[in-house]
């Protein structure tokens, strides 16, 4: 058993994976600092609401579908079949990645800008997003699993 080679599709594949958790995490940078400037509160209020509770949601996410065995096991084949069936591998299967990527953003800037102006405090649009950030480094992580898993070799290897 020699050293793994990967078909350039899988190598575009494990790269959008990494890409999707880069983008993400920028997006979400700049939707937490946009929030701090414009919403009403104290320090520890936007830190508790922006950075602490979605850390901790993104953690839980993350260990989740690293620990547990069945949502690891489901995560894995929705991974398998996603490459499988080409997403991941074009371009207009990454934008549209991105694109989800946005929108959810979208939706935290609109949370942001309807508490700054007397509306509900969007705790809730920040955790969801934290906790796809787990989600996604999960994703990233279980793509690189895969490789060292013999079962997937050939598919891998594009054979």
């Amino acid at each position: 058993m020699g050293v793994m080679t990967p078909s350039a599709p899988w190598r575009m594949f494990r790269r959008m994976q990494a890409s999707l958790l880069a983008g993400a995490s920028l997006l979400y940078l700049g939707a937490a600092i946009h929030a701090w400037r414009v919403l009403p509160g104290a320090g520890s209020l936007k830190l508790q609401r922006t950075i602490l509770w979605p850390a901790a949601l993104a953690a839980l996410s993350f260990a989740a579908f690293r620990l547990v065995p069945a949502l690891r096991r489901g995560l894995s084949r929705h991974l398998w079949i996603s490459y499988r069936t080409g997403f991941g591998q074009s371009v207009v299967s990454v934008l549209a990645g991105l694109g989800v990527l946005v929108v959810a953003a979208g939706f935290i800037y609109w949370q942001t800008h309807a508490a700054a102006h007397g509306g509900r405090y969007p705790a809730g649009a920040f955790g969801g997003y934290g906790a796809g950030i787990g989600l996604l480094l999960a994703q990233a992580l279980i793509v690189r699993d895969l490789e060292r898993d013999p079962a997937f070799r050939d598919g891998i290897e594009g054979r």
